[in-house]
């Protein structure tokens, strides 16, 4: 604890901020908060849209309903709110309210151009909405809504029927088909299937050699339901996969002699027997397939003889899929409540092909084709679980540039979840589904280094992009993130070229996916496209590592060799709010937002009443612990190159312990520009000061260049010094 002339009960912030280049991320993964704190969140971003409707594009008849809630360890909000424009639900007119500690707005993340104003009368009834879009309907429809929808996503706003069409595919599979009808004049528009099928279609392969030997029935240790037990208690089982190898899986144990797999420590994640059926529902209902019991929790053999063994690769891939998303990210389960979703294996017969199901929550996996290998590989797993973390976050719809970033999300956390298992069956790579073998040949179904391989998939973005089926638009993010992570030209994972001929030096997996998951959770929506995806992933590097950081400049980089142009957010600063006034080039330069905007060690931006603020409630107090102790803070601004006399300015207080004339305690201001930092004043224990003081530095040598501002406070092994900073500024002069 801080020890102060005056006297302190400092709490340190939960959040770990890091110093422009440093390596430790400066947002902690975001569990779930406090339902308390949501709801203040929410109701202060209800506030804030109110009071400034120009920021999310409001008009008089629009109203928002609050979706999801993230609150970062310093107390910085997101909200995402859907909107309805009287009345009616706006695809693609979703906002997230991103709001200080205190609940003052900072900016907002939208796609919606301007608001609107628009008759929601129809010409054209529900009824003949539906008539028009079932002709589009292939396969065995059971159930149909339309839902009068104002829909922004295009050039401009249109009122159309969303029409659901539920039921079988021709291959079996759950089909959700949404097509949108116009009101007007009831022409069909886009159309896209909510059940997200691994393989697209018109890639599904012809039966062209002989079918494995496989059970064609439930073995009886696989028949009927769990028996009632007392009390079921989590156990560990050994398994036996086809894909996987050999793992142990977690199981309910039943009795003493009876388990089912069936994975309580993760949400109660369950894998059953779809017995080669498909679903005559428009969705895996409860209770539908057949459990998988056993008698000495171990299961499968390693061939498909055993149909307990395909079971064990996808209730692998539950376990894996839950381990990263938690251990990596901090996400309790594919929605953050906790709750795992089921999977259904031997789904049809000779069913070429695997999805998820985010209507029941269900991963469904074929056999594949006859000659052909199982769908349950761990990325597999991992790619359409993540279709549910993705509805659960931006929600990204499933066409144009935000259909690719949906899938190339799966891809990217289907690849991460192969690395964080690090399977010996499965060796960690950047491509997908190479163990299903898809061609016949051992070459798999997508390539991020290199997406074009695939002879469909691009890898370089263009203004076409968004015409592409999403899983070949999918390439892009693809590549963008194999770059980001790799880096360009040869190495262990392939040869990676860039569109614009650059030289990429890749930053690693771990920063890598906490960019993409902190982009998609906290600033994507469901219409984001590419060149938003390099706005998100920018401000997402930015709260992660510093706005001078390698990470956020590796960013920029990546999608420049994947032929996206900068954005108004760049590294160096732009679209980062809240903005500075008065001609301070500096962002929330009085600490009043918070850890907004800077960076530093933990719990240095403060209202602690243990010290005192010059102006406002908060201030920044580095070191005052009497003990061998550093604190940084710091903030990137680029200086103007037609600046007359650049200076930095800001207030300090110095109080102390310390006697005499030596310097044991110091505060350094320093430029950090690239790899050089300059140390433009020292002070110390023996400069102590009764009250603020106005201190001004010269910034001239830095014209026409970003770099970051930073004070580093340095204490001795004891007698406290503590350092107060309030009211900064950087000025062009």
């Amino acid at each position: 604890m801080k020890r102060s002339l005056l006297s302190s009960s400092l709490i340190l912030a939960a959040g770990t901020l890091v110093i422009a280049g440093a390596g430790v991320p400066a947002v902690a993964a975001p569990g779930p908060a406090p339902q308390a704190s949501q709801n203040k969140a929410v109701q202060d971003a209800d506030a804030q849209v109110a009071a400034h409707p120009d920021a999310v594009k409001a008009g008089a008849d629009d109203r928002f309903v609050a979706t999801n809630v993230q609150v970062d360890p310093d107390g910085t909000r997101h909200v995402h709110f859907n909107r309805t424009y009287r009345g009616l639900p706006v695809r693609g007119g979703d906002v997230i309210v991103h709001s200080a500690p205190n609940g003052t707005l900072d900016s907002a993340s939208l796609t919606q151009a301007a608001p609107l104003s628009l008759s929601v009368t129809p010409s054209v009834t529900d009824q003949q909405a539906i008539a028009k879009a079932a002709k589009l309907f292939q396969g065995t429809r059971r159930s149909s809504t339309a839902v009068l929808t104002v829909d922004v996503t295009g050039a401009q706003p249109q009122l159309v029927w969303e029409v659901t069409l539920n039921g079988s595919a021709t291959d079996g599979s759950p089909s959700h088909l949404h097509v949108l009808v116009d009101a007007a004049t009831g022409a069909t528009g886009e159309s896209w299937d909510s059940f997200s099928a691994f393989l697209p279609d018109g890639t599904k392969r012809a039966a062209t050699k002989a079918a494995p030997t496989a059970a064609s029935a439930p073995a009886a240790a696989a028949a009927g339901s769990a028996p009632a037990a007392a009390a079921a208690a989590a156990s560990t089982g050994t398994g036996k996969g086809y894909q996987v190898g050999n793992v142990t899986v977690s199981t309910t144990q039943n009795s003493t002699t009876s388990y089912t797999l069936k994975d309580p420590v993760r949400g109660n994640g369950e894998t059953r027997d779809a017995q080669n059926q498909t679903t005559t529902d428009d969705s895996p209902p409860a209770g539908w397939g057949v459990a998988f019991n056993d008698a000495d929790n171990v299961w499968g053999n390693n061939a498909l003889t055993d149909r307990a063994t395909v079971a064990v690769d996808a209730h692998y891939g539950i376990q894996a899929t839950w381990d990263f998303y938690k251990s990596v990210l901090g996400r309790n389960g594919i929605k953050n409540d906790g709750v795992g979703a089921r999977s259904f294996v031997h789904y049809g017969t000779n069913y070429d092909n695997a999805g998820w199901d985010d209507a029941s929550f269900s991963m469904i996996y074929g056999d594949g084709a006859v000659g052909s290998k199982p769908f349950t590989e761990i990325d597999v797993a991992g790619h359409e679980m993540s279709h549910g973390v993705t509805a659960a976050t931006a929600g990204l719809i499933y066409s144009g540039d935000a259909g690719g970033l949906n899938e190339a999300t799966s891809d990217i956390m289907g690849t991460m979840v192969e690395f964080n298992a690090n399977s010996p069956a499965d060796t960690p790579d950047y491509l997908i589904g190479e163990k299903i073998d898809m061609n016949g040949n051992g070459t798999p179904l997508r390539w991020m280094d290199d997406p074009s391989k695939d002879g469909k998939s691009v890898k370089c973005w263009s203004s076409t992009t968004k015409s592409l089926n999403p899983h070949y638009s999918s390439g892009v993010g693809n590549h963008f993130f194999y770059l980001l992570a790799v880096g360009s030209g040869q190495s262990q994972w392939g040869n990676s070229p860039t569109c614009d001929g650059s030289t990429v030096a890749g930053i690693g997996n771990d920063a890598s996916t906490k960019i993409w998951y902190r982009a998609l959770s906290a600033y994507m929506t469901s219409n984001t496209d590419y060149p938003g995806a390099r706005t998100a992933t920018v401000k997402a590097a930015k709260d992660l590592y510093g706005a001078g950081s390698t990470q956020c400049a590796a960013v920029e980089k990546a999608w420049g060799a994947v032929s996206v142009a900068p954005t108004a957010t760049t590294c160096g600063g732009g679209g980062t709010t809240p903005p500075p006034s008065g001609g301070n080039l500096l962002l929330n330069p009085g600490f009043e937002s918070g850890a907004t905007s800077w960076t530093g060690s933990s719990g240095v931006i403060t209202n602690d009443a243990g010290a005192a603020p010059r102006t406002g409630s908060y201030y920044a107090w580095l070191d005052g612990y009497g003990s061998a102790h550093t604190d940084t803070l710091a903030q990137a601004v680029a200086v103007p190159a037609t600046a007359a006399a650049p200076k930095l300015t800001f207030w300090n207080r110095i109080t102390t312990a310390e006697t005499g004339n030596k310097a044991y305690d110091t505060l350094k201001v320093q430029v950090v520009n690239g790899t050089t930092t300059t140390t433009l004043a020292t002070y110390s224990n023996v400069d102590a000061t009764s009250g603020y003081v106005q201190r001004t530095l010269d910034l001239s040598a830095f014209k026409g260049k970003t770099v970051t501002i930073k004070f580093t406070g340095t204490e001795d092994s004891s007698l406290q010094t503590g350092f107060l900073i309030d009211d900064a500024s950087v000025t062009a002069g």
